[in-house]
């Protein structure tokens, strides 16, 4: 099956994109949600007096316009992302977020690229839902 899909990949000058190198599987996954909820959500339920989401969802497009926006403005040579947690402040919600950052570069040294706008404004869960 795999050969066929490479040959009919070739064929048709189809792109195939490998796994990424810091991939992690989908058991190791689990065990970080797990981990997470396990040491943090309970403190952060009982300090908010109510749960509070943990995960966010972008669609594919959304990331790939962000990306090409950043790639297309920055004036860094190896642009970066940095992922922030936030939390709204407001009557109608005082839920958790998080907002994605432009970087000069990719080391964890890296400065944040104040000359382009973070990304916000992505899908929380309701209920929050385990990996």
């Amino acid at each position: 099956m795999n050969v066929f899909l490479i040959l009919v990949a070739t064929k048709l000058k189809i792109d195939i994109m490998a796994l990424p190198s810091n991939y992690i599987t989908e058991a190791e996954a689990r065990s970080l949600q797990d981990n997470w909820v396990a040491t943090r959500a309970v403190d952060i339920e009982r300090a908010m007096g109510s749960a509070d989401t943990r995960e966010f969802l972008f669609s594919v497009a959304e990331l790939e316009q962000y990306l090409k926006y950043i790639r297309d403005n920055s004036k860094s040579v190896d642009p970066g992302v940095r992922i922030y947690f936030g939390a709204y402040d407001n009557e109608t919600n005082d839920k958790a977020t998080v907002f994605l950052a432009p970087t000069v570069g990719t080391n964890e040294g890296a400065a944040n690229d104040y000359n382009l706008s973070p990304l916000n404004k992505g899908i929380s869960g309701w209920p929050p839902k385990n990996y």
